[in-house]
This record gives structure tokens, sequence and C-alpha cells, in this order.
């Protein structure tokens, strides 16, 4: 009967914490058969462990999240850096269009100015 209680109560429990049930249901047994100052007992704290030690895992899982946004964040950095090299490619080319098409309209002024400086000094030849 004794045995059954204990089964029932670990077949929820994993192998490693079935240890620590049974040793709390044999505290529980102690303390009613012996008197309160006859016997130590531990506190429940210090026969579970604690979470820190099985943190293995947890560190690992944690390191893995840091990396996958470590990751993430330079693609996304590297995307806005191609990003603004193409724009900045763009506004480059647009530019030296426009400059070319200024320098053209600059060589027809000059043009322009030259056979106005001659008709005026014909011109100005004619009236002496």
């Amino acid at each position: 009967m004794n045995r059954s209680s204990q089964d029932t109560g670990s077949r929820g429990l994993p192998e490693d914490r079935k240890l620590y049930a049974v040793d709390s249901i044999n505290d529980l047994n102690r303390l009613n058969l012996c008197p309160a100052g006859s016997q130590h007992l531990f506190p429940l704290e210090e026969k579970i462990p604690a979470d820190g030690s099985n943190s293995g895992n947890g560190s690992h899982g944690l390191f893995l999240v840091g990396l996958i946004i470590v990751l993430i964040v330079s693609l996304a950095l590297v995307s806005f850096v191609i990003f603004l090299i193409v724009q900045t490619g763009n506004k480059m080319e647009d530019v030296s269009r426009r400059l070319a098409a200024e320098g053209k309209d600059i060589a027809d002024l000059k043009k322009m100015n030259s056979i106005i400086v001659k008709r005026l000094n014909q011109l100005d030849l004619e009236r002496n």
C-alpha cells in the first residue's frame, strides 16, 4: 500500500526528479514517526537542484537566439547599404546627364554670343 502511493505520485515526474520525490516522502514519514527535535530535515530547496545547475541548455538557447538576432540586424544593415549604393549611383547618373545637357547649352550660348559679337562688329564697321 505504501509502495503504490509512491508509484502513483512519481509517474508524471522525469527520472531524475523521482528520487527527490521519494526523499520528500521519506522526510514526511520520518517527521510523522520521529519527535520534532530528534532529526534534522533538509529543506526542500536543498534537495531539488536549482534551475541554474541545468541552465546549459537555456544558455545555449539564449546564445542561439542572440546570434539569430545579430544576423538579422546585420542582414538588414547590409541590405540598407546596398540600397543606398544603388540610389547614389542613380543620382550620379542623373547629375552627369544634367551636366552634359548644360554643357551643350553653354556651348550653344557661346556660339550665339560669338555670332552676335561678330554681327555687332560688322554693324559698327558699316557705321564708321
